[in-house]
């Protein structure tokens, strides 16, 4: 059986570290042995991690910022630490998931004969001046890389076209078990949810704009980041802090996303948007923007309503729309439920990483 070590170095749960749960606890389905090497200070996900009934590495708790980065990355201290939990493990492969393992991850790997796969989750790395470097060092020698989407593989390939040929895609799936229609009530208003971290990428604040236009339609956000203060500071300003609950993080988002009329995508760049699709999963249907990777799980008129990406008042018009048809969202919802069964679910992602595995070390 192939062993495979994911090595994340992240401070927020988010939907590269809950694919990242359900790949690994699937060991049988991927043909491989799984374990995590983990550098967080956070310990919500450090404990979702562990409760997976995942086998966790822990650094303990670690400083975030550049400074850190740069020692993590480039220093002895943590490469051996992470060479050491590599030999301990016999890895084959080494899994990379965030920008933060890149280096640290390939210097390992390197040290210890195992084999580097990452995982391109968005396309931070190759629009970020300050990622590229850094990133393209690992790239290079990298055996293998999956995009999460053909827009993710596009964007990729275009910064760094000599990659092509250990770049392949497999989508995010989720848990269409754990992720099922629900038979609670939806909320008496027209509520939006968006669930993400509070960050410029995943533009909240050109949803709670968009929301100023939307008479008496809610607005649910489920995340945690830097932004809330101004995100909140943003909704009194513009009269509709009645109308938006900031929740915070939640473990179980489902009890929310089952009484939404519709999951909210205002990003300024998204790789597929796998919060997106757990939402769809529950049968909630997707309205926003057409960015990045959304159009290959969202159709639009089928399964949600999207518009033109960064137009806060076309987003305005669409969710206006939105909360006018009611009963034709409803029938959305539901073909949104049969389209992520049929296409991205957990068995689909699982077996396109198993088929990636085995291709390493054969």
């Amino acid at each position: 059986m192939t062993r495979v070590v994911h090595v994340v170095v992240a401070g927020e749960t988010g939907g590269a570290e809950r694919m990242l749960v359900d790949l690994a606890s699937r060991a049988a389905d991927t043909g491989a042995d799984h374990a995590v090497a983990l550098f967080t200070p956070n310990d919500a996900l450090r404990r979702m991690l562990r409760e997976a009934g995942l086998r966790v590495h822990d650094r303990g708790a670690v400083r975030e910022g550049l400074v850190p980065y740069l020692r993590r990355s480039l220093g002895p201290g943590d490469v051996a630490w992470l060479t050491d939990v590599l030999r301990e493990e016999r890895a084959d492969v080494v899994h990379l998931h965030t920008f933060a393992s890149q280096v640290l991850g390939t210097r390992a790997a390197r040290r210890s004969g195992a084999r580097v796969l990452r995982t391109e989750h968005s396309t931070r790395v190759y629009d970020d001046p300050t990622c590229w470097p850094f990133s393209r060092w690992s790239l290079a020698r990298a055996d293998a890389a999956v995009a999460v989407s053909e827009h993710v593989r596009a964007v990729a390939l275009a910064r760094a076209p000599w990659a092509a040929g250990k770049m392949r895609v497999v989508r995010n799936g989720v848990d269409v078990e754990h992720f099922t229609p629900r038979d609670d009530a939806k909320a008496d208003a027209f509520t939006f949810v968006v669930v993400g971290r509070l960050e410029p990428r995943k533009g909240v604040d050109l949803a709670i704009e968009a929301l100023a236009g939307v008479p008496g339609a809610r607005l649910d956000i489920l995340g945690i980041g830097a932004e809330r203060a101004t995100l909140e500071t943003k909704a009194r300003a513009l009269g509709v802090s009645d109308r938006v609950r900031f929740l915070g993080y939640a473990e179980d988002a489902r009890p929310l996303l089952a009484r939404a009329h519709a999951a909210l995508c205002s990003s300024r760049s998204e790789g597929l948007g796998i919060a997106l699709l757990e939402a769809m999963a529950m049968g909630v249907p997707v309205v926003g923007f057409a960015v990045g990777g959304v159009p290959e799980i969202v159709v639009d008129g089928t399964t949600g309503m999207l518009c033109r990406a960064g137009d806060v008042a076309v987003l305005g018009a669409t969710m206006r729309r939105a909360v006018a048809s009611r009963a034709r969202l409803a029938d959305m919802g539901s073909v949104a439920r049969s389209r992520v069964v049929e296409r991205f679910s957990v068995s689909a992602m699982v077996a396109g990483y198993g088929a990636v595995y085995a291709d390493l070390v054969s």
